[in-house]
């Protein structure tokens, strides 16, 4: 029996990896394999570059899988490769590229490693989020009467103009680009982006300017509706809207709305109707997060030590009983809730955490989904990756065990200068009780999918807070890659605030590997239909 090699995929602004682990873990490995991503950020390009390895070791040698774990494992571990997996390093030093698309040298770099492994006789998918609002800039700006502007100094341009260009001279079936929603109310001279963008990726060739014969042309098909954009179509007959996929509706536990097209070439568009992914319910925080290690938060000024720390929250507690029945505010609930709290308190019990912290049998990460025990469980691994609280001010840690009660006692988290009307519980923000910061500090609550992990969890953990008053800290990066379906041997390198900014801009894993599904099923049915 003839054996059928995997699709090839490519992967543009790949970040740390979400949109390709997604297809490559489809089947095992059997269905997808990633050529080449391409990434220009370092940490994020040798997070991509060891999780290359990993999936390498899987596939092509994986008695030496041991150094994968071993690097994983050891806190003194510089590299992951021994000369028992120095060619699967290799291999993935080659496939995942420190590229920067937009530049000379990253074009023709890119443009190299296509000429002499891309496959073109054979379908293959392109996948990536490029930034799109400057691209609306290609030529247009001038039309509208800038003549100031040029786009060859507008970079941003560029990025988008390199996505457009694979797919207009590579030819893909196939291409996936997942962007932020608000991509559709972006305008730029007054003029709606989006609606120029469904047009060009249907036509690569005119959006370049370039007059051919042999060009293709793409079917733009929503994953979420029926709705299909074809090139000459007017795109106020279609619902623009239609294109954003939320992610808490295909079993993603995670409340996450972002714009995902998914282009098939003429090619291969013939008998397909619609490609909806199918609904599922996401799992909530409490079922991902909830049987991972506790911990305690560090006090970011003064001394930090357990018993600081749990003095400090002990305080915070009395005060916050203390002010609440004091005041005119009756909410019989939360002065409930901060009394079993404050009563059943063992912080002092907790650990930081780290970058490795060892498993033990009293929190084994266990999910009661078993699809999604499978997805994310590796037994083999004996540590929690990136597991590490973070630092805050004791003001902070005030707020943080103000929130996370009130949310288990009303199952919402509280907003704005109005629930949080205690003493000492408004932050200095001058615009404070304007309401433009009522989302200032944010509980994920328990019981509900998590709000959407973002880049923003870098800078601060205030919109991203435990439930757990007991831990009163933001989610760890390995919490909020759980929410965003990272499988938990997937390895975040880079500092703690650089692992957040990876996670929170990746495309998470298992809606891709959804996404890959239909992809897969698309070519199937062209293949089948060609007797192949």
């Amino acid at each position: 029996m003839k054996k059928v090699e995997p699709l090839q995929v490519v992967d543009l602004f790949a970040g740390p990896g979400g949109l390709g682990e997604g297809f490559s873990s489809l089947n095992n490995g059997r269905s997808f394999e990633v050529l080449v991503s391409a990434e220009m950020d370092p940490f994020a390009r040798n997070t991509l570059r060891l999780r290359a390895f990993y999936r390498a070791l899987k596939k092509q040698n994986p008695d030496a899988l041991k150094d994968y774990y071993r690097f994983c494992e050891t806190n003194s571990a510089v590299q992951p490769w021994t000369g028992d997996s120095y060619e699967q390093w290799k291999y993935a030093d080659g496939e995942a590229r420190q590229i920067k698309l937009g530049s000379i040298d990253g074009n023709a770099e890119l443009d190299a490693i296509l000429e002499e492994k891309l496959d073109t006789s054979k379908p293959w998918v392109l996948i990536g989020g490029p930034p799109c609002q400057a691209y609306s800039l290609v030529g247009r700006a001038r039309n509208k009467g800038n003549s100031e502007y040029k786009a060859e100094d507008d970079s941003r341009h560029f990025l988008y103009r390199e996505y457009l260009r694979i797919i207009q001279s590579k030819k893909p079936a196939v291409f996936v680009m997942e962007n932020v929603k608000g991509i559709l109310s972006s305008k730029i001279a007054g003029e709606q982006i989006f609606p120029q963008i469904l047009k060009d990726l249907s036509d690569p060739d005119s959006a370049l300017g370039i007059k051919t014969d042999s060009g293709s042309k793409y079917k733009i098909f929503s994953l979420a509706s029926d709705d299909v954009y074809e090139s000459g179509m007017n795109t106020d007959d279609i619902n623009l809207s239609s294109f954003i996929v939320r992610s808490e509706n295909y079993g993603i536990p995670q409340s996450r709305h972002r714009v995902i097209l998914v282009g098939v070439s003429d090619d291969y568009v013939s008998g397909l109707d619609n490609l909806k992914l199918l609904p599922a319910k996401g799992a909530t925080v409490s079922e991902m997060i909830g049987t991972l290690p506790p911990l305690r938060s560090i006090l970011s000024r003064g001394k930090d030590t357990a018993d600081v720390w749990c003095g400090d929250i002990l305080t915070h507690l009395d005060g916050l009983y203390k002010d609440l029945t004091a005041s005119r505010k009756r909410d019989l609930s939360l002065e409930i809730e901060l009394k079993i709290v404050r009563e059943a308190f063992s912080g002092g019990r907790l650990n930081k955490g780290g970058l490795r912290v060892k498993k033990d049998k009293f929190w084994d990460g266990s999910i009661k989904d078993s699809g999604l025990n499978e997805w994310y469980l590796d037994s083999q691994l004996g540590v929690w990756l990136n597991h590490e609280a973070r630092g805050h001010m004791s003001a902070d840690l005030k707020r943080y065990v103000y929130a996370a009660t009130y949310a288990q006692a009303h199952n919402i988290s509280p907003k704005g200068h109005h629930q949080f009307d205690l003493p000492g519980l408004a932050p200095l923000h001058k615009n404070w009780e304007t309401g433009k910061f009522s989302d200032r500090f944010r509980v994920q609550v328990k019981n509900q999918t998590s709000s959407t992990i973002t880049s923003h969890i870098s800078k601060d953990g205030h919109y991203f807070i435990h439930y757990d008053p007991n831990q009163c800290r933001s989610l760890t990066v390995r919490e909020a890659a759980r929410l965003q379906t990272f499988p938990d041997n997937y390895f975040f390198l880079g500092n703690r605030t650089q692992q957040y900014h990876q996670v929170g801009n990746a495309v998470p894993p298992l809606l891709a590997r959804k996404i890959a599904t239909v992809i897969e099923r698309i070519i199937a049915q062209k293949s089948t239909a060609a007797g192949r």
